[in-house]
């Protein structure tokens, strides 16, 4: 079954949801290696995309609703993460817009531009010890499960898991971007902290589509 608007508002939602309830988790991850707010800072901004999904106009299409996100999480998230998850929900709006129903091709287009757009702003790559190490991973996975026939709620499950796989396997990484790349090897054995929660966000997604 195609991904409508309504899962768009759903996966929105969910991530609020486990980004509040993994609000104090995140923030001990990014006290280890960087400045211990990253779990307030996602739970302010997606607690105000929240907030403004009522104003979206009836005829809101999946597009709409990524891209309400990305300006509301630039404009009320601190640090590094509103910059890259603004351009992440801003690039796979990009990826979907004009479509009213998302298929398993629109699916991982949209994740792959998402992608895209967190390495153009962040300079990052895989094993840099940053969102990306999840990031890429679930990717990859949501283009190989489209390849085997997948549907599309198939395709969120492989991209999740294949996610969580990655931000674990930040833990023995060196950090090469961001304030935790002044850690030097201090930071090993420490996830990152935007995997972690961009693996919660890509886990939403699955769940809001049943998965």
């Amino acid at each position: 079954m195609a991904l409508d608007t309504a899962w768009a508002t759903s996966w929105v939602t969910a991530s609020a949801a486990v980004v509040a309830e993994n609000r104090a988790r995140l923030s001990s991850l990014d006290r280890d290696i960087g400045d211990g707010d990253h779990g307030e800072n996602l739970d302010r901004g997606f607690s105000a995309v929240v907030a403004k999904l009522d104003g979206l106009a009836d005829t809101a299409t999946p597009a709409d609703v990524l891209k309400l996100a990305a300006t509301t999480l630039i404009s009320t998230v601190g640090g590094a993460s509103g910059p890259l998850l603004g351009t992440a929900y801003l690039r796979a709006g990009g990826a979907v817009a004009g479509q009213g129903t998302l298929d398993g091709a629109a699916i991982v287009a949209m994740l792959t531009a998402a992608r895209d757009g967190i390495v153009h702003r962040g300079k990052a790559e895989p094993g840099d010890k940053t969102m990306i190490d999840a990031w890429t991973p679930a990717v990859d996975a949501a283009a190989q499960a489209l390849a085997d026939g997948a549907g599309e709620t198939a395709i969120l499950v492989a991209a999740a898991d294949a996610a969580a796989v990655g931000a674990v396997a930040t833990e023995p990484l060196v950090a090469r971007k961001g304030r935790a790349s002044y850690l030097g090897e201090r930071a090993i054995g420490h996830r990152d902290p935007g995997a972690e929660s961009s693996s919660l966000i890509l886990r939403a997604a699955a769940v809001a589509a049943g998965g």
